[in-house]
């Protein structure tokens, strides 16, 4: 099986130990995307909705990178910090999400970077 390593400047950099997607098998899979600028890697955003925007443009930007969109999102994983921000969360996503959203589990941030409150990773058609 052949798979593909997609990187984009339009999206925060991936860590060295592993990428911003991987097309393989007919799929994206977006690795887990934090809400910071592409450029100056700062987090955007003090609430909950900001953040989630901003994680979204970011995965749309990994996603556009890799030929497919948000509209073709089968699976979602969303990580926050605070369980108190799920209803937050949710009023943004639905935003991106209007209909038909993807299939979704959530968690909690294992780790704390000071001002972020939110990742999310998705699984793609390609």
């Amino acid at each position: 099986m052949s798979r593909d390593i997609i990187r984009t400047a339009d999206a925060p950099p991936s860590p060295p130990t592993y990428s911003q997607a991987v097309r393989a098998a007919g799929l994206v899979f977006v690795s887990g995307t934090g809400p910071h600028d592409p450029v100056s890697g700062k987090i955007v955003g003090k609430t909950i909705q900001e953040q989630t925007g901003q994680c979204l443009r970011n995965v749309s930007a990994i996603l556009k990178a890799a030929g497919t969109s948000l509209d073709r999102v089968v699976s979602a994983t969303v990580i926050i910090l605070e369980e108190d921000d799920f209803a937050g969360m949710n009023e943004e996503w639905i935003k991106w999400f209007p209909s038909n959203p993807p299939a979704r589990q959530g968690a909690k941030l294992p780790v704390r970077i000071p001002g972020m409150k939110v990742s999310i990773a998705v699984i793609a058609e390609a």
